[in-house]
């Protein structure tokens, strides 16, 4: 009977301390609360690449010219036409109207009545801000103030400015850096970017533009990456329409080298082919360049050819850019 207490008693103690070994190892093992309702969660979904189309006015250059459209009417037409919500201005199109704040406040108007949004005004026709004479140079920043003033009354994030000069490309480099820079701290108090286009010469070169930004290294000086002007130099015939591309840079390339910087983006076109696609441009393998950058802003139409209409050749583009923007998601 003694016998039998006694290994009643033993084993129910081994039972116990088992029991303990088992409730410590249990609460060290079993995660907390919080934790394991962190694993039961699912995993956090990264909503899909995308951006949104604009219209650049240059896109319409022929009816503007040609006096079938009126400037004023420019963002009604990119709404109802062509069903884009962003607009890009070109300055020459209402040239003797920058400090005119009464037409400015129409354009403005008539923008927000057709709820399209005015991103940017290219700026052409003011002078070389890469001059290297500095008081040239001088002017041709202080040109630009007005242009500045107009793409804050109509509510634009940036003018697109040309780094243009003459001289060795060591030496516009070097003049144009500080041209921009006057430009980008003026900006900087207004809450206005600066951005250049690769536009002819030595800012074709995606090297030497993308050289300038670094050497600027302000967060409102950036460049607006054109697909299709990557001429450095053109023949010299009169009209512009004739010319001939001499010297070519390689345009992915200078694409890939000048997105870092982008604040945004002109996707240029001008023939396609029977499937839509650009024949100039690999636009999947550009448009990937531009996703790969972290880019998801305005991507501007700008049609320059010749076989389509102004509103076909829009039209087609738009219509690349969505197929494209839905592949690549």
């Amino acid at each position: 009977m003694k016998n039998n207490r006694r290994n009643f008693i033993r084993q129910a103690g081994q039972l116990a301390f088992g029991l303990s070994l088992f409730s410590m190892t249990s609460c060290e093992d079993t995660p907390p609360k919080a934790t394991a309702q962190a694993q039961d969660s699912p995993p956090e979904i990264k909503p899909p690449w995308n951006f949104d189309i604009s219209l650049a006015q240059w896109s319409l250059h022929r009816r503007l010219k040609g006096g079938e459209m009126d400037n004023l009417d420019f963002a009604a037409v990119a709404r109802e036409e062509f069903g884009l919500s962003g607009v890009e201005y070109v300055n020459q199109f209402f040239m003797d109207k920058a400090k005119d704040r009464s037409y400015l406040g129409e354009m403005k108007k008539r923008a927000a009545d057709n709820g399209v949004k005015s991103l940017l005004i290219m700026v052409d026709g003011e002078g070389y801000l890469g001059d290297l004479e500095a008081s040239k140079r001088k002017k041709a920043v202080e040109n630009h103030f007005k242009w500045m003033d107009a793409a804050l009354l109509l509510g634009c994030h940036s003018i697109r400015v040309n780094a243009a000069g003459e001289g060795s490309r060591e030496e516009v480099a070097k003049a144009a850096a500080e041209g921009l820079r006057g430009l980008a701290e003026l900006g900087e108090k207004i809450g206005l970017n600066v951005i250049v286009e690769n536009h002819g010469g030595y800012s074709s070169d995606g090297a030497w533009l993308s050289g300038i930004m670094q050497q600027i290294n302000m967060p409102n000086c950036g460049t607006l990456p054109d697909f299709g002007n990557f001429c450095i130099q053109r023949s010299d015939e009169e009209r512009w329409e004739d010319q001939r591309c001499l010297e070519e840079y390689d345009r992915y390339l200078g694409v890939q080298q000048l997105m870092p910087f982008a604040k945004a983006v002109s996707a240029k076109s001008n023939d396609f082919d029977e499937k839509g696609n650009e024949m100039h441009t690999d636009y999947m393998r550009v448009m990937q360049t531009v996703k790969e950058a972290g880019y998801s802003g305005w991507v501007g139409i700008e049609y320059e050819g010749n076989q389509l209409s102004e509103a076909e050749g829009i039209k087609a583009t738009k219509a690349l850019l969505e197929k494209v923007r839905d592949a690549l998601r």
